[in-house]
């Protein structure tokens, strides 16, 4: 290995470790602790749609914030994974872990599809590509006749787990939606801090350089792509068994952009930081909601606010405060 090469590896790991420190262990435990206390307290389907959020957020974030490529058409995997999702398990009658894993199957397939386009053009265009692409996702999902055309596909059972356990009871759906969502952060985290990761930061830092170095870039980005849209499709499959709904909005091009808006503000390029972001935007759609069409305004306006306060994010800030990367 050349000089050059170990001084890159040398800052990108300096940046961000392999190992796994100790202040992110004991993140992970308080965060599960409080998750697994949290529908005694709270209402299980608020808490649910926050889990869902954060893992399609942390996907984002993903592609995103250690990948350097913005997608406006996340909505695609999303979506498409509910559709699916809520198709095998109504009128195919499979059990929901089948159900979820062919809905995180498809969302990755669409990713290979898309990605292996889309990553032949860089910056805006490829956002407008994946945007574009979204768009047909969008329409297939309104013109074929068993997505249910705006109605969406209501009434989708959540049927046993492995035949055995029962998810009709909003509790025990909620611990399995906790193991699903906790199980992807975990895998986020461990391919963030892998060498795969190092070399994703280091293409989002200098992609020319590392081009240079002898990696294959655009065999990254795919990869990472076809990642992010898997863990994508898996939080759309899971919220469909939430909700027992597929429906347009999951597809719309607006979905995409509070994704997106969720990643920023919580803190792009962190650990911990979608889920705050999910958290904050799902919990003012919820308790907002009697405002109507000002929760949009609202959001706007915290948007521009903490783009103005703080740039790199609620965690992204703490994390420069205390020091140590979240």
């Amino acid at each position: 290995m050349s000089v050059t090469t170990e001084t890159t590896y040398s800052s990108a790991s300096q940046a961000m470790p392999i190992g796994t420190p100790r202040h992110h262990i004991i993140i992970f435990a308080v965060l599960l602790g409080l998750l697994l206390i949290a529908p005694f307290l709270l209402y299980p389907v608020f808490i649910m749609k926050i889990l869902c959020f954060a893992l399609f957020a942390s996907a984002l974030n993903l592609l995103l914030g250690f990948g350097g490529l913005l997608s406006f058409g996340h909505a695609a995997f999303f979506g498409s994974a509910s559709y699916v999702t809520a198709h095998a398990a109504k009128v195919w009658g499979l059990t929901p872990e089948v159900s979820i894993l062919l809905g995180t199957g498809s969302a990755a397939i669409l990713g290979l599809l898309i990605g292996a386009l889309a990553i032949r053009r860089q910056g805006i265009y490829f956002a407008m590509v994946t945007l574009a692409f979204a768009q047909m996702v969008f329409f297939f999902a309104l013109q074929a006749p068993f997505t249910g055309g705006e109605d969406g596909i209501q009434a989708v059972p959540r049927g046993n787990l492995f035949g055995v356990l029962s998810l009709a009871d909003d509790r025990t759906l909620y611990f399995v939606v906790l193991a699903i969502v906790f199980g992807g952060l975990l895998a986020i985290y461990r391919i963030i801090h892998s060498p795969f990761g190092q070399v994703l930061k280091a293409i989002r830092d200098n992609e020319p350089r590392s081009i240079s170095l002898g990696y294959k870039v655009n065999r990254y980005k795919l990869a990472v792509f076809v990642m992010s849209a898997a863990l994508a499709g898996l939080a759309g499959s899971t919220k469909s068994l939430v909700f027992q709904l597929a429906s347009l909005t999951d597809v719309y091009w607006t979905m995409s952009g509070e994704v997106v808006l969720m990643t920023l503000l919580g803190g792009m390029g962190t650990i911990f930081g979608p889920f705050v972001g999910a958290a904050v935007i799902v919990t003012m759609q919820n308790y907002f909601a009697s405002f109507g069409a000002w929760v949009t305004i609202l959001q706007g306006t915290i948007f521009v606010i903490s783009v103005l306060l703080f740039r790199e994010g609620i965690v992204g800030v703490l994390s420069k405060w205390i020091k140590k990367p979240l």
